[in-house]
């Protein structure tokens, strides 16, 4: 073989060897990664999900919606004020977690409840996630104050 055969060997070599490498990391990225839906962007998605889907839903606590059954289990809705969604966490909720302010719950819809293995809540009163206010916005129900309205 030539030097120039040899060349050419290495360098295709070697783009196989990378291709290889980046296709693998793609698709070991490809479950890490977490969408963010509101609920009512859930709702219209719930057939395209894939079994066992991880993602996150953000919105308002539906006032009057918690229920604890004991110091970790607690049930409660998320709502944009367009559709709600039911959620169930076992464990410690965020000390700022209450009715009617902003949270974003992780985990996997089952069987039309959302199972949260983690649940975040707003650090101050003028934060809330950039998407939820944005669909907050779109509905005409956000003042610039920081917080939602009521209709």
């Amino acid at each position: 073989m030539t030097r120039k055969g040899r060349r050419l060997t290495l360098i295709a070599s070697a783009v196989a060897v990378i291709g290889v490498a980046i296709g693998l990391a793609l698709f070991a990225f490809r479950d890490g990664v977490v969408f963010f839906v509101t609920p009512t962007e859930l709702s219209a998605k719930t057939a395209e999900l894939r079994p066992n889907a991880r993602m996150r839903i953000g919105g308002l606590v539906q006032p009057g919606s918690v229920l604890k059954s004991d110091d970790r289990h607690v049930a409660f809705a998320i709502t944009d004020n367009q559709t709600e969604v039911k959620v169930t966490y076992a464990g410690l909720l965020p000390d700022l977690f209450r009715e009617g302010q902003g949270v974003v719950a992780e985990g996997q819809l089952v069987n039309g409840v959302f199972r949260a293995d983690s649940v975040l809540a707003k650090h101050d009163e003028n934060y809330m996630p950039r998407e939820v206010a944005d669909s907050l916005k779109k509905q005409g129900v956000w003042n610039d104050g920081g917080a939602a309205a009521k209709k």
